[in-house]
């Protein structure tokens, strides 16, 4: 086991940078999630960290040890890949055992090895089959009881659950959590998917064009956002960004305009350009707002479109005089529209006129400017004498 640091880590590619001064200190036996969407750097940072790649810039620590300059074989690594890329002529106990013949090991240090890994990843029985005898789900233990033999400081997981069914990934990420909590072993973990990266982590680093955004646990990303990037990326589905300008009264969007106390979006003053988020499941229809403990005044609006999901229903709103949905727009970046999420038994009809509530705790603004997190909850101080705080806009 080992920390794992990088410091000022940068990788460019003649005119592409994939990987941007990336620094982040990753504890002994941490389990860490890259996560970010295709072509963030996720991949090449952890490549960095395997020695498969040497950055342009910066250093790379495992322990106490600068690796920066060491082959992946001298940096006490094991990596498991989206490819499970098993030898298809030798059993599991060849595949499993293999990287420790080549080490020259006695044949009784790789059986207890080998019988160790087969049991801590549930293959017991299983060591005599050949691998296309075997579901996906069998292969990729393989895989992973593989590394494990190696006894490594650090795993190093890319995307390994990816080609697997969406019902054998929610199994194998309940076994990852329990192997990681047998083994204790540094864990750096690569995904697209944040539901593997939410369940599964102690902590997330979101990264976008090659740029480190937030490195947090998973709760702290999804309930307070280093940026509108993160707070847009965690979640699903994503959060409602409403662009709008802080005014004498409040806080002012295109449709309606909220009354705040401007001393709880710190370092924004008035005429300031900004963007109000708020997840789906943060907007309620207007009888419920006796449940909250800070809603807003009600805003008007129009059911769109309904989509069942079993256990909640996705209702997209159409804010007050909004005529038609753009087919090309994103519902959760419509300067006209909410994404909104109820109960299945919930009385709500398309075409319907409805009028909704936020939750003034669970609203997020942002600068629209740079997309810099200013404030997360916007409570009301004030008495609210002036009458209804979220009016329609004229």
């Amino acid at each position: 086991m080992a920390q794992v640091t990088l410091e000022n880590v940068t990788k460019r590619y003649d005119d592409v940078t994939a990987v941007d001064d990336v620094s982040m200190e990753i504890e002994d036996g941490e389990f860490v999630t890259f996560v970010g969407p295709s072509g963030c750097g996720k991949s090449t940072t952890m490549e960095t960290v395997a020695g498969l790649t040497k950055p342009t810039e910066g250093r790379v620590y495992i322990g106490d040890d600068d690796v920066t300059t060491l082959a992946p074989k001298d940096r006490g690594v094991a990596m498991v890949f989206q490819n499970i890329a098993l030898f298809p002529h030798m059993d599991v106990y060849d595949n499993i055992s293999f990287g420790l013949q080549l080490r020259t090991y006695e044949d009784e240090e790789i059986e207890r090895r080998v019988e160790q890994a087969a049991d801590i990843v549930q293959l017991e029985g299983m060591l005599d089959r050949m691998p296309d005898e075997m579901s996906g789900g069998q292969r990729q233990r393989v895989a992973i009881a593989r590394a494990i033999v190696r006894n490594p400081d650090v795993f190093l997981m890319d995307e390994p659950l990816a080609n697997l069914d969406a019902k054998l990934r929610v199994h194998m990420r309940t076994e990852l959590q329990r192997l990681h909590r047998e083994l204790g072993t540094t864990i750096i973990y690569v995904t697209h998917d944040q539901a593997e990266a939410m369940t599964m982590s102690d902590r997330i680093a979101v990264l976008n064009a090659g740029k480190l955004q937030q490195l947090a646990p998973p709760l702290v990303c999804y309930n307070e956002p280093a940026n509108r990037f993160v707070a847009g990326f965690i979640g699903s589905p994503s959060m409602n960004f409403l662009e709008g300008e802080l005014v004498d009264d409040g806080l002012e969007t295109k449709n309606f305009t909220i009354g705040i106390d401007h001393d709880v979006v710190p370092g924004a003053t008035i005429g300031d350009a900004i963007t109000l988020g708020v997840r789906p499941e943060d907007v309620h229809l207007v009888e419920y707002a006796d449940s909250l403990t800070d809603p807003t005044d009600r805003i008007s609006a129009r059911t769109d479109v309904l989509e069942p999901m079993g256990d909640e229903v996705f209702v997209y709103l159409l804010l007050a005089d909004q005529a038609e949905r753009s087919m090309d727009q994103d519902p959760a970046s419509s300067p006209n529209q909410l994404l909104m999420s109820v109960t299945p038994d919930t009385d709500i009809q398309e075409e319907q006129s409805v009028d909704v509530v936020l939750d003034r705790s669970k609203i997020h603004i942002f600068e629209t400017a740079t997309g810099k997190s200013l404030a997360h909850g916007i409570v009301d101080r004030s008495d609210q004498e002036s009458g209804p705080t979220a009016t329609e806009a004229e």
